[in-house]
């Protein structure tokens, strides 16, 4: 059964006249009447009943014509929401980010996003890196901001675009007389930390311990909202990426050279293309990049690795 077939059988059901249903389908007579017998012998059954200047339906026809209405209907739905999607007046994207980038580099992407396509739907997953990578391995997620290793190593299911190398600074209650601050200062000065998985919580206790100490801690396993707070009442510094720290109200001190950094990657899976709305997001976060550097709106040690 073809859905022409069920389209001829619709126009001479309501027009009652082969002829007459020919030209409102916008075909020849005899090819639409051939279509209409090879429905009835698919069906084993006879649709209509034909005598001279009468058509009408026999049961089985009328049986057949709300069903071919339905699927027809069904048939152009299925197009317009392909349509639609195509277009990017309907569709979902799947995002996930650090927490860290979610307060930061993710609001100004989306605000952009949500402008230009408001039909889309976006969900947006925080976690580490590594969880990230899995997620996208699982195909529960369609993009991913992440922190590229140190070693440049990542997975060959991803494909991985770099997209930022940012600083990472201290952030206090009260501004200290100095223009930049050495790790090694660090030593025995309790810190406010995040919780573990938190890829920054892993980049300041590698350079610690790469500068010869264990860092003490004031307070230990908040998230990134709690431990700005914990900041702002006094309770210790806290080593925060820049993007952060240049919204946070407080006071930014850099690192010493060669200081700390991350690197900022989108990624996404190799086997699976992405689809037409989360390609849209992928070109929207790089033009938004390439954007804020043309306008020197990048946090200062934020540098763009884009092209």
């Amino acid at each position: 059964m073809q859905l022409q077939q069920l389209r001829y059988f619709l126009a001479v059901a309501e027009t009652r006249h082969f002829t007459r249903a020919a030209e409102a389908a916008h075909v020849a007579q005899p090819s639409l009447s051939q279509q209409i017998r090879s429905l009835e012998r698919e069906l084993g059954a006879q649709l209509f009943h034909r005598t001279r200047g009468n058509i009408a339906l026999t049961d089985a026809g009328d049986a057949l014509l709300p069903l071919a209405r339905r699927i027809l209907a069904d048939t152009e739905s299925a197009r317009l929401a392909v349509q639609e999607t195509v277009q990017l007046r309907r569709g979902r994207v799947r995002l996930g980010a650090p927490p860290s980038l979610c307060t930061s580099l993710v609001p100004d992407v989306l605000r952009v996003f949500r402008g230009r396509y408001p039909g889309v739907s976006l969900a947006v997953r925080e976690g580490g890196s590594r969880d990230l990578v899995g997620w996208l391995a699982a195909g529960e997620l369609d993009l991913a901001l992440i922190i590229t290793r140190p070693s440049g190593e990542q997975s060959s299911a991803l494909a991985v675009t770099e997209l930022l190398h940012e600083e990472l600074v201290l952030v206090e209650a009260e501004r200290q007389a100095r223009r930049k601050v050495r790790v090694a200062e660090l030593k025995g000065r309790p810190l406010v930390m995040f919780r573990e998985g938190y890829d920054v919580r892993e980049a300041a206790l590698a350079a610690c311990r790469a500068a010869g100490f264990e860092p003490e801690f004031a307070v230990e396993g908040g998230e990134m909202d709690a431990v700005l707070g914990f900041v702002r009442a006094g309770i210790g510094p806290a080593v925060v990426p820049g993007m952060v720290a240049a919204r946070s109200g407080l006071a930014v001190t850099a690192f010493a050279g060669p200081g700390l950094g991350r690197t900022i990657a989108v990624a996404h899976g190799h086997e699976v293309p992405l689809t037409r709305a989360a390609e849209a997001l992928h070109t929207t976060l790089l033009a938004h990049l390439r954007d804020a550097a043309r306008a020197g709106e990048l946090p200062p040690g934020t540098r763009l690795l884009l092209p």
